[in-house]
């Protein structure tokens, strides 16, 4: 089968692999209908050391089962399913608390240990505890904004959710990425008054506002921070969702955070402590989040999807082939798309 294998900073090869198949009792096989790129797929894009054997990337995946090991019980094969980009065997006691990232048999796809998903097929382990029945059809026109519960819709609402966002907050999202731009989804699905969207892109700043934004701010540094306290009558927000993960994203985000508010960091962290913790102290400042386990929130968010009330499927502006995945990540990493869709 072929997969998109990266081999290094910029390198990334579509290259015929094994194929994937069953190995543990408790695995399916599924034939991978949709995938997509993620923002954070462009750290090791950007950054890793060339190697000699490559990575097989990818996270998010639509799929139809092929395949089940003898031990799956709840899947058969031909079910239509979304992937989310952690495994989780969904009975541990972590599993039971809804922080499936967390699973004491788990982990995550497109690493060392399970290989990723844009490709034409992969094997998902703990297949019970991770894979989630779709109900619709291979080809429905819900496919986008379904495959975002894989990833990016989850995690902007764990965002959300780890920043207590709710009726009456006022709320910013930091960073206008796929996740962000499902963090003012999520704030405004969870009754959020007031959503500022701190961006600069036009295209990513034309779909917060049909997202539900209230306020735009384009300034970074200092400047954000006085123009986001502008807009709050000087006090800062409830709620901040950082999606970026840079020292600087991080920083904002406690800065504009209100005394008593929180931050849901959801921005794969590239520091290596937490900056500005001595304002985010006095200030009474919460800092939450993390991997979003976003198999915890499918249950909740696909009713939402399947009844067209939320439609984080926008988020795609690019739909490409397997063979085309290398000039996705380009196209992704310097700003020429939102989100990138792959149909292997």
């Amino acid at each position: 089968m072929r997969a998109a294998v990266l081999y290094g900073a910029g390198d990334v090869r579509i290259e015929s692999v094994p194929d994937a198949r069953l190995i543990q009792p408790t695995d399916a096989l599924v034939a991978v209908s949709r995938a997509c790129i993620c923002g954070s797929d462009l750290w090791p894009y950007n950054l890793m050391e060339p190697v000699e054997t490559g990575r097989r990337m990818g996270h998010e995946a639509i799929g139809v089962v092929e395949a089940v090991g003898a031990d799956v019980r709840t899947l058969k094969v031909g079910d239509v399913v979304v992937m989310p980009f952690a495994y989780s065997d969904g009975t541990c006691v972590f599993c039971h608390e809804g922080l499936h990232t967390s699973c004491i048999h788990g982990g995550f796809f497109g690493t060392a240990e399970v290989a990723g998903a844009q490709a034409e097929a992969v094997r998902v382990p703990q297949a019970d505890g991770t894979l989630v029945v779709l109900p619709v059809g291979a080809e429905e026109a819900l496919m986008p904004s379904l495959l975002t519960l894989s990833d990016v819709m989850g995690t902007g609402h764990h965002a959300a959710v780890t920043a207590k966002a709710g009726p009456g907050k006022r709320v910013a999202v930091v960073g206008d990425g796929a996740v962000g731009l499902c963090g003012v989804i999520a704030a405004k699905r969870l009754g959020a008054e007031q959503i500022i969207i701190l961006g600069r892109h036009p295209d990513r700043i034309a779909l917060a506002k049909e997202f539900g934004v209230t306020d735009v701010v384009s300034e970074r540094g200092e400047e954000a921070v006085e123009r986001v306290r502008e807009l709050t009558g000087g006090s800062g927000v409830h709620s901040v969702l950082e999606c970026v993960g840079t020292d600087q994203a991080m920083r904002t985000a406690i800065a504009i955070a209100r005394p008593g508010g929180a931050v849901g960091r959801v921005g794969v962290p590239h520091y290596e402590a937490i900056p500005a913790s001595e304002p985010a102290f006095y200030n009474n400042v919460t800092v939450s989040g993390g991997p979003a386990p976003v198999r915890a929130y499918i249950g909740e968010l696909l009713p939402d999807v399947l009844k067209g009330r939320i439609e984080p499927g926008h988020v795609f502006d690019r739909v490409i082939s397997l063979d085309e995945v290398p000039d996705g990540y380009r196209a992704m990493n310097e700003r020429e798309s939102i989100k990138v869709m792959v149909k292997p």
